[in-house]
């Protein structure tokens, strides 16, 4: 008789009835009695109440039973923690029972029974089990390990699991090993602790792959899965490693199959791409991926989908499989559109017949949505293989010519991309297309149809009539087709101002005062200052030259992609997403592609780390250490980390980083939050509007040399910085009796290397009671030496009459570079990474600003606030500066509403810049 009685009763007071058949002292009554309390736990009734009886049944050696009540167990616990207690001795007792399917069991259940209380009473038992002489024993164990480091990470790693779980790896059972891997993987995702104590070496990597040939197929997946989350040592092991598992390509189970191309792949990265090896190894991966294609629909799918990854990586592997992508009558929608997008990826000028041919031939297919990506893909195949893009268009006119609605609407959208790629080709056909605007509905085609218009807007001559049609509706169109009718509109005005002004005029009042969509009012507005102020210039931003789309838009970006190789043969393959994107609370480390092969790569590695902290500049040299060029010393590398090596510690020893956190009331990790700045609130886009565009401050000119030590010559000068440069602006006036001519200027040894970046250009000969100014670029490549104070420049001018010697001061601000803005991770390491005795305060008195315009003000003279927070009321600006010898400088300005005196902190590496900083503050807020 079958177990299906037990679901057929529901009478009243059945709970009572259950209790007394549990306490029965009949055995069968017992087994029957917990078989029908299971049976309503199953169908959703709540059986709690009997759970001190269910328990009471554990003390038996029938083992059907005991699963029974196990599994009462598991599912009651939570709910009642006090009593699952009750069950420990039990465990304990069963896990030493001399039947190992038992003792199996126990260490099983006690896995599942996620109760806090339970589990520092299972480590004994779980311990024992560990080491248990019987395989089967071992192998759940392993299992039950990962399953309480999930409940108590911190016991498992107290109570040396990891160490036992590690030893496991080296048992004589290949079932063990396996377990012990999957329990291993489990576990170094989510402890980046116990991630150091398991990781996988040389040694246990060859025990793992002996075991690989003895296991069940799951079994082998854990394996090969765990070998490819391992990085091999140097090239030969990797080549070791591929050999061993290439077998597993002729697996007749796709998982199996799939995790050995990962662990290929991935190892090919380490391997020289012109060897013997790497060329096999290409051959083998074809025919297993091949054979997968004949397996059924949804198998088939993830493997398309793996393989889609793959010939991105490394088309060579399938070039000459074309064919097998071919679709057939019978494949199920999914299939057949997966199979055409790896159709294009492997589309050459050698097959591109033979994919053309086939593609016209879908294009008369039933599925809609098949038929559009097949006229699609013939665009595709045009963009990517030159050669063939005139055999595609003629393709594509006829299918226009099939007058099947969907199908002319697809091919005008692919069309636009061909005119992208190929501009002055294929315009003829224009013609052809226009037929066929009446019957366009979808926006994507309506849009693609109107930028054609708009593009060859001179070459058609009704234009403006066709794009009026448009208008008529301009309200109920999609946002997409309204935005790109106002841009066509718009090309059309500048190409044929004189019939169309009326037009323009109508789709701007439709565009800005009609419509509700901001996109759509913000390019209005923009595009009608733009014709308004300067048509000139509207030209050049509407009818720019467009660049040319890329041949294959569509692919994954490189860094993703090997990421997601890493991860073939799981979810996110099928996804091509991350983990870290699909699965809640996923973190961790990101998995990437070995290093490509290269001799001695370790040790380049390690001296690209060392070069820049042997380079960091410190401080400015004196007199007597004579360095010549200052820019030796500027790191100006691409990365804010290279530029300022400080801010990524390389020393293992704590940072007393106290200081710090009183200074920023809630820490500096804060700063990492949302932040504040006074940026351009424009975007910078003000100037577009006519608005003055922010420059940093130039300090009024004065005299440098009175005409009466400059026989009757007075220099009057300022520095700017201006375009990325600093500028030397000088005034020369006669004040002498005769003309004056033959001007040149030297400077002497300076802190900042400062020198003329060209001849000095001045009007001569210069009259008397005549004045000429002349604006000199100055370069920092000069000779370098540390003055007193450290912004004073030493000048030579010669004329025809003399040379005359001056002396001036710099104002740091015009020091300041552009790319002086940090990234605020780099700049909350640094901070914490200056000693707090590089920290020194200003007081800056009577500013009339607040942190907004401060941060404008700042900003404009290239002091970045990176971010900012309010304290108690107070705003903190936290900033960063950069001079142009690489010098980097960080700073606090703390502002108190109503307080018209700021507060300035400054830290660096180089304290003798403070002064000059903190004057650079006070003239670029008091003026």
């Amino acid at each position: 008789m079958t177990d299906s009685k037990y679901f057929s009763t529901t009478k009243k007071g059945e709970i009572f009835e259950m209790k007394a058949e549990l306490n029965s002292d009949k055995k069968e009554k017992k087994k029957e009695a917990v078989k029908k309390v299971i049976a309503s736990m199953t169908v959703g009734k709540d059986v709690s109440a009997l759970f001190p009886d269910v328990v009471n049944c554990m003390q038996t050696d029938n083992l059907e039973l005991k699963k029974l009540v196990y599994l009462y167990l598991m599912n009651y616990a939570k709910s009642q923690p006090d009593m699952a207690i009750m069950a420990v001795n039990t465990f304990v007792k069963d896990c030493e029972d001399s039947n190992p399917l038992i003792r199996a069991l126990a260490v099983r259940t006690m896995g599942c029974i996620r109760v806090d209380k339970i589990t520092e009473y299972l480590c004994e038992p779980l311990r024992k089990c560990l080491k248990d002489e019987d395989p089967y024993v071992r192998k759940t164990a392993a299992v039950c390990v990962a399953k309480l480091h999930d409940i108590n990470a911190q016991l498992v790693e107290d109570q040396g699991f990891l160490d036992l779980l590690k030893d496991l790896l080296s048992d004589s059972n290949p079932m063990v090993v396996a377990n012990a891997v999957a329990a291993i993987s489990e576990i170094m995702e989510s402890s980046p602790t116990a991630a150091q104590v398991l990781e996988l070496n040389t040694s246990t990597t060859n025990k793992l792959l002996t075991a690989l040939n003895e296991c069940t197929e799951w079994g082998q997946v854990f394996i090969l899965d765990a070998i490819s989350n391992s990085t091999p040592k140097e090239e030969r092991e990797a080549q070791s490693i591929c050999e061993r598992v290439t077998p597993r390509l002729a697996h007749a189970n796709a998982a199996v199959v799939l995790s050995a191309v990962r662990v290929v792949m991935k190892l090919m990265e380490m391997l020289e791409q012109t060897g013997d090896y790497y060329t096999t190894l290409l051959k083998k991966l074809s025919p297993p991926l091949v054979t997968l294609l004949s397996a059924e629909p949804e198998i088939q799918y993830v493997a398309l989908r793996n393989i889609n990854l793959i010939v991105q990586k490394r088309p060579e592997i399938l070039k000459n499989e074309m064919k097998v992508f071919f679709v057939k009558y019978n494949d199920p929608i999914y299939v057949k559109l997966e199979k055409l997008d790896i159709m294009i990826r492997l589309t050459n000028p050698g097959n591109i017949a033979q994919v053309l041919a086939e593609l016209k031939e879908y294009a008369t297919e039933v599925d809609v949505d098949f038929v559009r990506k097949s006229v699609r893909a013939i665009g595709r195949c045009a963009i990517k293989v030159e050669q063939a893009a005139e055999r595609c268009v003629s393709t594509l006119l006829d299918l226009i010519q099939t007058k099947v609605n969907y199908v002319v609407q697809e091919a005008i959208v692919v069309i636009k991309d061909i005119f992208r790629k190929y501009p002055n080709k294929y315009e003829s056909i224009i013609a052809t297309l226009c037929e066929n605007l009446d019957t366009l509905d979808e926006p994507e085609a309506r849009a693609s149809m109107i930028w054609i218009i708009g593009e060859y807007a001179e070459r058609i001559d009704n234009a403006d009539e066709l794009l009026e049609s448009f208008l008529e509706g301009f309200q109920d169109e999609n946002p997409q087709v309204q935005l790109q009718l106002l841009t066509a509109i718009v090309k059309l005005f500048l190409k044929r101002p004189t019939d169309t002004q009326e037009l323009v005029q109508q789709v701007l009042s439709l565009a800005t005062q009609d419509s509700d969509n901001p996109d759509l009012r913000d390019r209005g507005y923009i595009y009608w200052r733009l014709l308004s102020t300067d048509p000139a210039a509207a030209k050049e931003v509407v009818l720019a030259e467009k660049p040319l789309i890329s041949e294959e838009t569509d692919l994954i970006e490189p860094t993703l992609l090997d990421e997601l190789i890493c991860h073939i043969a799981s979810l996110a393959s099928v996804y091509h997403k991350p983990p870290s994107a699909f699965v809640e609370g996923k973190s961790g480390l990101r998995r990437v592609l070995p290093p490509r092969s290269q001799s001695g790569n370790v040790d380049e590695a390690n001296v690209t780390a060392e070069v820049p902290q042997q380079q960091q500049p410190t401080v400015i040299p004196g007199a007597d250490s004579l360095i010549g060029d200052l820019l030796d010393m500027d790191l100006g590398g691409p990365s804010m980390q290279q530029m300022y090596p400080p801010s990524v510690p390389t020393s293992q020893t704590p940072i007393q980083s106290s200081v710090a956190m009183d200074l920023l009331g809630e820490g500096l990790d804060s700063l990492l939050g949302p932040s504040t700045l006074g940026g351009d609130v424009l975007g910078g886009l003000g100037d577009i509007f006519g608005m003055p565009q922010s420059q940093s401050y130039v300090p009024p000119q004065e005299v440098w040399l009175p005409a009466n030590k400059g026989k009757g010559l007075e220099i009057m000068g300022t520095f700017a910085r201006k375009q990325n440069q600093i500028f030397m602006e000088i005034t020369f006036t006669n004040k002498a009796m005769q003309n004056m001519g033959d001007f040149a200027i030297q400077f002497n040894k300076n802190s900042f290397g400062l020198m003329p970046a060209q001849p000095l250009h001045i009007r001569t000969p210069l009259p008397p009671n005549q004045s000429g100014s002349t604006s000199l670029p100055l370069s920092t490549n000069g000779p370098v030496q540390k003055m007193d104070p450290l912004t004073s420049l030493q000048v030579a001018v010669k004329n025809n009459i003399d040379v005359f010697y001056l002396s001036c001061l710099v104002p740091l601000h015009v020091m300041f570079v552009e790319d002086g803005e940090m990234d605020k991770r780099v700049f909350l390491a640094t901070w914490k990474d200056i000693p707090s005795q590089n920290e020194v305060q200003f007081t800056i008195n009577n500013v009339q600003h607040n942190g907004d315009t401060v941060s404008q003000k700042l900003r404009n003279n290239n002091i970045f606030t990176i971010a900012k927070r309010n304290v108690e009321g107070q705003d903190m600006l936290y900033q960063s500066l950069k001079l142009t010898n690489g010098i980097w400088v960080l700073a606090e300005l703390k502002i108190q509403p109503g307080n018209p005196n700021f507060t300035l902190s400054l830290k660096g590496r180089a304290m003798d810049v403070y002064s000059g900083i903190h004057g650079a503050y006070e003239t670029v807020l008091h003026n």
